[in-house]
């Protein structure tokens, strides 16, 4: 069973740090002072649990180009379960909810095009790297 919180405490913030740590930083070597930035503080956090055990991640901030949704992250015994599909449900629901007139933008890694384009999301522009990691961005058409 997955369930989807608005990660808002210390502890709800902390999971969601240490997931993304095992998925960016340790599995594709992003270098820590990248992953954590100066948004953490004011980004809406969201953590992802299965049977009670945390295992995906996301935030959402807003920008001068519209609302931007980052660091999706699913444990990889949690992948193709539908944790990334759930938490991403639930990240655009709130966000729609809440800017209901802006744009909904991310950058997508190369093997994350698809999920994204099932889910809305068109790609815009060319390829750009991130972090020596491949990406396009992609704009949300619901």
């Amino acid at each position: 069973m997955i369930q989807l919180i608005r990660a808002e405490s210390e502890q709800e913030k902390l999971h969601t740090f240490r997931i993304r740590e095992q998925v960016f930083v340790l599995e594709q070597q992003v270098p820590r002072d990248a992953e954590y930035d100066e948004h953490e503080t004011t980004a809406r956090h969201y953590l992802a649990t299965c049977e009670g055990v945390p295992c995906g991640a996301a935030r959402w901030r807003v920008t001068e180009q519209g609302v931007k949704l980052e660091r999706f992250a699913v444990l990889p015994d949690y992948r193709n379960r539908q944790v990334g599909a759930r938490l991403l449900e639930a990240v655009l629901g709130d966000v729609i909810a809440a800017h209901p007139d802006s744009k909904v933008y991310l950058h997508a890694q190369l093997p994350a095009i698809n999920f994204y384009k099932r889910h809305g999301f068109v790609a815009e522009g060319d390829m750009f790297s991130e972090c020596d990691i491949q990406h396009y961005k992609m704009v949300y058409k619901g």
